[in-house]
């Protein structure tokens, strides 16, 4: 008892001494701590809020209607043998991969939620659904950052390959519990009229993107603080001593530490160095995501009971396979040298972007993806003989 209770003092001291020191770097740079907030604002502005709104709104009423249920039927003989989870789940995985982050997790959170797969099925998604969108890898990573489509191109394929290895992985995740039958799926949900779903989905949609808003102003504000305190510098420091041996210079110390706290902040700091080593970090960076996005995560997490430890590990393992599968791929294919650096601040290059242009791509990509979902659980629903029919649509 005596161990516990010390424990717990030392972590609300460190946590006290942790809010301090954060106190006393806002008074010292107060200038620099509000224009690291307006750069995470136009960020927000210009990206985070049209391009991630109309995903939210789409994977709300793709569980909300219950299309999820009826791809099941047609998705059942691929997501079952593969993964260990039952075809609904296919939502998840397929707007994880077009959405970007934190879709797919959000997608996998209400699946779970509205009864729709177990506990278990839940877990197996979040370790691999939740990844990069294409737009962000091949065009401000690929062909901002590098210089190159094909680098573009390559990144995304091993972001996509390593995600699927990682979920073929978490299908031993608890061997004993297989995916859910059908039976009791239908049994457990019941989907809701059409202007329910398309109410509750854009609240809540709004409130999920303005959480994820949030969570980049914080940590927007926290990187600007460390590198000012120069911690981030001793960190790196303390890196290359340790893996000095193995090449691992302070500056590329320095970049990992960025991209585990933040990824769009991480993959803009690699502007010069090897190529290929350049592009083992962004992809590693790209499968780990970043501290910002598992609190976004953990935020939609709530009380819902589903492991937060699974997912970890998944996004660990993601960015680990992802760093060796490009490792042993760059020697294969040819990529061009980067044109320029002209991303090197990736944040205020994201927040240049026109806000009508972001809203306008990400609006027409959700809602060409809902058509497809759409037109998927129709052919579902008419290969079962029509006994079964879409609720509220």
């Amino acid at each position: 008892m005596g161990r516990l209770m010390g424990k717990r003092r030392c972590r609300e001291l460190l946590l006290t001494l942790g809010l301090l020191c954060a106190a006393v770097c806002l008074v010292a740079w107060p200038r620099e701590a509000m224009a690291a907030t307006g750069d995470g604002l136009k960020l927000c502005g210009n990206v985070i809020l049209p391009s991630l709104f109309p995903f939210f709104v789409l994977s709300s009423l793709v569980v909300e209607l219950g299309l999820s249920r009826y791809l099941g039927r047609l998705f059942q003989p691929v997501m079952a043998p593969l993964f260990r989870v039952n075809g609904a789940c296919a939502s998840a995985v397929a707007l994880g991969f077009v959405g970007g982050y934190p879709v797919g997790a959000r997608t996998a959170i209400q699946l779970y939620q509205s009864g729709q797969c177990s506990r278990t099925e839940a877990e197996r998604l979040l370790a691999f659904c939740n990844n990069s969108g294409p737009a962000f890898i091949l065009g401000v990573v690929g062909a901002g950052v590098f210089g190159s489509g094909s680098a573009g191109l390559l990144l995304y394929g091993v972001h996509v390959a390593a995600s699927l290895l990682v979920g073929g992985l978490f299908r031993f995740y608890r061997p004993r519990e297989g995916p859910r039958s059908g039976r009791l799926q239908g049994a457990q949900f019941q989907a809701v009229s059409f202007p329910a779903a398309f109410t509750r989905s854009v609240t809540g949609a709004l409130a999920s993107t303005l959480n994820i808003c949030a969570f980049v102003l914080v940590f927007t504000v926290v990187i600007r603080m460390l590198s000012l305190t120069g911690v981030l510098t001793g960190l790196a420091r303390l890196l290359s001593l340790v893996f000095g041996p193995l090449g691992f210079s302070e500056s590329w110390a320095r970049r990992l530490l960025t991209g585990a706290l933040e990824v769009s902040s991480g993959v803009s700091s690699l502007t010069d160095g090897s190529l290929p080593g350049r592009l083992s970090m962004a992809a590693f960076m790209l499968g780990w995501a970043g501290l910002s996005v598992h609190c976004q995560v953990l935020a939609f997490l709530g009380d819902s009971g589903l492991s937060m430890r699974t997912y970890l590990t998944g996004k660990l393992l993601h960015g680990g396979l992802s760093a060796a599968l490009l490792g042993l791929l760059s020697p294969l294919l040819p990529l061009s040298a980067p044109v320029s650096a002209y991303l090197a601040e990736q944040t205020e290059a994201l927040a240049a972007l026109d806000f009508q242009r972001s809203l306008s791509i990400s609006t027409a990509a959700a809602w060409g993806t809902w058509l497809l979902f759409f037109l998927l659980a129709a052919r579902a629903v008419k290969n079962s003989g029509g006994k079964s029919r879409l609720h509220g649509v």
